[in-house]
Parts: structure tokens; sequence; C-alpha cells
């Protein structure tokens, strides 16, 4: 099994902040999906403009259904291109509606043994209140209505081996929390 982290969940439940510290502490490089997904996308034929005039004439959800075998192929690239890391998945890059991709990103991810799923609370009703106030101003409303489906989604829980709860933890907690986990599942030689 492999023992680099990978965060996944929602716009705004604190992926990016999570992984830094956790890259500082672990002393790893971190590295984003978003930073690097439409150079993936692009290896299959990714075309920005149609991907526009989906979004236009049909919604984000016609969007996230049309990108689904474009993220599926990025995240099995972005997880084989590098060792030793701390990764950050995308918001979108763990919700699959489409079952051929959503078994692709599962196999992607079936070597590693943390995959943490960060939420503000058990409550979707709560994760998705305290997210609109977190990032709110920032975003459209079709953008906080595409991360209520995010929040919700089945596949989220399906992939993650864990969740970490975020509301009423700074992320420096959140970090520590996710470290524990880390430290208790690993073989007594490698400790000391």
């Amino acid at each position: 099994m492999r023992d680099d982290p990978v965060l996944i969940g929602p716009i705004g439940a604190g992926k990016t902040t999570v992984a830094a510290l956790l890259a500082r502490t672990l002393e790893r490089p971190r590295r984003s999906l978003d930073d690097v997904c439409f150079a993936y996308y692009a290896e299959i034929g990714w075309d920005g403009e149609s991907a526009r005039r989906i979004a236009e004439c049909d919604g984000g959800r016609a969007l996230h259904a049309h990108l689904e075998i474009f993220q599926a192929h990025a995240v099995e690239r972005f997880l084989a291109d590098s060792a030793r890391c701390v990764f950050e998945l995308g918001a979108g890059h763990s919700v699959y509606d489409d079952p051929v991709s959503f078994h692709r990103v599962e196999r992607a991810l079936a070597p590693f043994e943390h995959v943490i799923l960060l939420l503000p609370s058990p409550d979707p009703e709560e994760s998705i209140r305290v997210l609109r106030e977190r990032i709110g101003a920032t975003r459209t409303e079709a953008a906080l209505a595409m991360n209520e489906i995010f929040v919700t989604h089945r596949s989220n829980a399906a992939l993650a081996s864990y969740t970490i709860y975020t509301a009423r933890r700074t992320p420096e907690q959140v970090c520590d929390a996710i470290l524990a986990r880390i430290v208790a599942t690993r073989e007594p030689s490698i400790l000391g």
C-alpha cells in the first residue's frame, strides 16, 4: 500500500490548506490536480470551446457529465506520475455518475491507504451551509449548486478510506487528525 495522503472533497472543504500543512510536516511535495488537469485532459482530446458551449447551453451538471471521462483519465495519470507526495484532487475529480469512470478512479486510488474525504460536518445540510459561508462570495450560484452535489454525492464516500470533519477544527487540528491516522496504520518497524 502507498502511504501518500490523497485529499478529496467539495470546494471550500480545506483540501489546499490541509495538503500544504501535511506536505510541510511529512516533508513531501504537495501536488494539486487542479494545477495540471488540463494538460491531462488534452492527452485525450479536451476541447475547451465545446465544454464552454455545454456549460452555457445545458448548465453545470451537463458539463460535469461531459468532464467525467477527462477527469478519470487525469486522476489515473496524476497519481501514477508522482510518488512520496501529498495529493490533492479538485472537487469534481472524485464525483462520478458514469460507472466506468468511477471504477477507473476507484482502481487508481486502490493502492492508496489514506484517501481522506474532507467535509465540514457529518450532516450534509450543515456542510452545505458552512461551505456556502466559506466560499459564497467567490462563486456563482451555479458553482454553489454543483458544490452541493459534491457534498452529497455517493462516490466521495465510496472512494474515501475515511472522512475527517473540519467545521469545528483549525486546519492544524485537521492535519493532526490525519497524521494520527497515518501513524496508527504504520508498521512498528517503520516508526522506530
